[in-house]
Formats: C-alpha cells, structure tokens, sequence
C-alpha cells in the first residue's frame, strides 16, 4: 500500500485565498489526494492533534491559532509521501524554507506558516485517524481517458 500523509492548510492560508495552491502544488509533486475536508478544528481536536508539543512555550499559540479560522484537512498517498510533502511544504520556518517550496513563497513567520504535514509514517497514521475514518478514503486510480474509482 502507498505511503499516506496527513496535510493541514492552516487558517493564514484559508484567510489569504491560497488552499488551492497548496493542494494543487502535492498534487503536481505527483500524490495522489484521497481524502478532503473542510472544518474548524475545535480545542479538543486541537489538543490531541498537537498533545507531543504539550508543556512547550509554544503549544497554546499551536492550538489558539489553528482553531483561529477554517482548515482544510487532507490526506496524500504516494510513494515516500510524508518525506515528498515536507520536501513541498519546505521548513517550519519560512525564513529558512527553500524558494519553490510552500512556505518559502508563501509563509509569512514561525506562526504563519501555512500547512502542516505528518513529520513520520508513523505520526501520519496517528494523525490521519484523527480526522478521517478509514471508510472516509476513497482508492482511485489515474487513467489515460481520466480516472476509475475502485470500489
């Protein structure tokens, strides 16, 4: 089975119109994108997304901010699709992130920073499990004329 990878576009994306382009930018890198939701995440949600970074100096910003506004979550299958996404995304902080990435064209600071993607398989799969059931995934393939869905 492809790796998975869980991607955030946080609430400075939304309010600057740039969802599409951080999705349509994983998507040209070649993941395939198998599930999408729009919610606002709540501070329950936000604690147990966030619970490895509980005690930091930084944690209440985390969770203040991503449940500021709207998010759109989703979920990327590829191979080495954690380690491709966070090539894409590009670093934490913008100011260090490569130009061609994500966040080096588009971040504005440590705290705007505009996605999140899983740092491991591992955290993948615990993250994923938080906003999607498994039923929620949908398996398609590409084709020359389009694309099947396998049911």
């Amino acid at each position: 089975m492809p790796e998975r990878t869980l991607v955030l576009v946080k609430p400075d994306a939304m309010q600057r119109g740039l969802a599409s382009e951080v999705l349509g930018r994983l998507e040209r890198r070649g993941l395939k994108m198998v599930a999408a939701r729009l919610l606002q995440i709540d501070e329950a949600l936000a604690a147990r997304h966030y619970a490895e970074h509980v005690g930091k100096p930084f944690y209440q910003r985390l969770c203040s901010f991503i449940t500021s506004g709207p998010v759109i979550a989703a979920v990327f299958e590829g191979e080495d699709a954690v380690a491709l996404a966070r090539r894409t995304i590009g670093a934490t902080d913008p100011a260090k992130a490569a130009p061609g990435s994500i966040r080096g064209d588009f971040g504005i600071n440590m705290g705007r920073n505009m996605v999140h993607g899983s740092d491991s398989p591992e955290s993948a799969a615990r993250e994923v499990a938080l906003f999607f059931d498994e039923k929620d995934i949908v398996n398609w393939e590409r084709s020359v004329d389009g694309w099947i869905v396998e049911k």
